[in-house]
């Protein structure tokens, strides 16, 4: 149940991760987020990545197994690592419909699932 609760907190996370650093690329699109500066979208983007930490920090203190949960700190960044890509990808290609996913990217990708195979393997 702790390894579920881990992950899904980890999404959690993700998601407002991702929008917080990528999502004022696509808010720019709209009038009135145009015209802030700099600053402005920066303070908004830490707004939106408090958030993150609300997810974030409970999702590491549950999973973690010296706090009793089923993960090795090395074993939560892998899971980290790989949440945020899967999340940035469907963003990315939800949000950007210029963006496209070619033959290298599946490749890493695949690399990826190795390293979290080795990561895990006992």
């Amino acid at each position: 149940m702790k390894s579920f609760l881990t992950i899904g907190l980890l999404i959690l996370s993700n998601l407002f991760m991702t929008l917080a650093w990528y999502g004022h690329l696509k808010f720019a699109e709209w009038k009135w987020f145009s015209k802030l500066g700099l600053v402005a979208i920066v303070f908004i983007s830490w707004g939106i990545a408090l958030f993150e930490y609300f997810f974030q920090v409970p999702a590491n203190r549950i999973g973690f197994r010296e706090n009793g949960g089923p993960f090795t700190l090395v074993q939560l960044k892998v899971i980290q690592e790989v949440i945020t890509l899967l999340v940035f990808t469907a963003f990315t290609l939800i949000a950007f419909k210029s963006e496209t996913l070619r033959t290298n990217h599946f490749i890493g990708f695949f690399f990826l699932v190795l390293a979290v195979y080795f990561i895990f393997k006992k």
